[in-house]
């Protein structure tokens, strides 16, 4: 294969974000887009103008160059579209997370994946960003073994989508699923362990509560704590605030253990730092050693081109390239659905525990 031509299932804001960074990899180009709504469609168009724009996933699916799939669709109709896809023709995936939205779209997922023939990767993009990478590359030789781990992310609140669909918990499957699946991934990946016990307080605080869509208020939370304890030991928190966009740092990673400290600082999408402040600020990992003592701080700069090609710090492009290995049939994803699946069944259990007040055992 020497251009890899993707198909692509969902063009709207992190659809076009994949748009603009498969259009930095070399050889690999998107040859079909399938997206129902008229403005994303042609948004997705201009940045892809030789793609082909199909009626359906059917439609998508009848190219016969189409090497592999993009799934970016809203939340609620990843499986559906998977099942779809598997029943026409199952290529090589790259589906966004998260995987499923409810325990009956999980049970679908785990029947599809026994018979899905060909490579499915869970976009989990934070694994892949600069500075989260350099925190995991240097985990256990900071640390000596984490014992603690932390994440703190304060950042701005939902943005608006097509149909406003992320307004309501039963489209997205709640703030901790939605919008926190990625950090439980973190957890599972920096500790090496799957969680037993997942306790969480959280709800809908200052977010979107002057809102109404067809008279209904939008119902999903903007804040919370998360915490999860692992069958290895160790424990994680999550902090999550979606109204505090006026912090230099969207991201906050620490892990301890008993070696020493090292810690992750990543900034939010460069488009919404204030121009008066100058140059954005860059992304920065601090080890902090027991002995001897003292802070090494290094400054983890992303190519600017990647850093206007999205708003995620560059993971998606680095993400990209990994992924086309698997679809040339070098190596096996690094992020599975068994991946996908803990992460989302991690923040179903938060959502749980934070609704009911009770400890929720995994």
């Amino acid at each position: 294969m020497d251009i890899i031509n993707y198909g692509i299932i969902g063009c709207g804001m992190m659809g076009q974000e994949h748009l603009r960074n498969i259009a930095l990899l070399p050889g690999a180009r998107v040859a079909a887009i399938f997206e129902p709504n008229e403005i994303m469609a042609n948004a997705a168009k201009a940045i892809a103008p030789n793609a082909r724009l199909c009626t359906s996933i059917a439609d998508l699916l009848s190219d016969e160059t189409l090497h592999c799939l993009l799934v970016a669709s809203p939340n609620h109709m990843h499986v559906g579209q998977l099942a779809e896809v598997a029943a026409i023709r199952p290529l090589p995936m790259l589906m966004e997370k998260p995987l499923y939205t409810s325990e009956e779209q999980g049970a679908q997922l785990e029947a599809l994946k026994a018979r899905y023939p060909a490579p499915i990767w869970v976009a989990m993009e934070y694994r892949y960003m600069p500075p989260v990478a350099t925190f995991l590359e240097q985990l256990q030789s900071a640390t000596g073994g984490v014992t603690m781990f932390s994440i703190r992310e304060h950042r701005f609140p939902f943005l608006p989508k097509v149909g406003d669909w992320n307004r309501f918990n039963r489209n997205t499957g709640g703030t901790l699923v939605e919008k926190c699946c990625h950090f439980f991934d973190l957890m599972r990946l920096a500790l090496g362990s799957d969680p037993v016990r997942i306790m969480a307080s959280a709800g809908q605080v200052v977010n979107h509560l002057d809102e109404s869509y067809d008279g209904e208020t939008p119902d999903i939370w903007d804040s919370g704590y998360v915490i999860a304890e692992f069958a290895s030991g160790a424990r994680a928190m999550l902090e999550l605030c979606m109204y505090a966009e006026g912090a230099r740092y969207q991201e906050e990673l620490s892990a301890v253990g008993p070696g020493g400290k090292i810690e992750a600082f990543v900034p939010g999408p460069g488009r919404f730092w204030p121009t008066h402040l100058g140059v954005p600020p860059t992304a920065q990992v601090i080890v902090s050693p027991r002995q001897p003592k003292g802070p090494q701080a290094v400054d983890i700069p992303v190519d600017p081109t990647l850093l206007e090609a999205g708003d995620h710090n560059g993971s998606t492009f680095y993400q990209h390239s990994r992924f086309l290995d698997v679809v040339r049939g070098q190596g096996s994803p690094e992020v599975t659905l068994t991946d996908g699946a803990w992460a989302v069944r991690m923040g179903m259990a938060a959502q749980q525990s934070a609704r009911s007040g009770e400890v929720i055992t995994l």
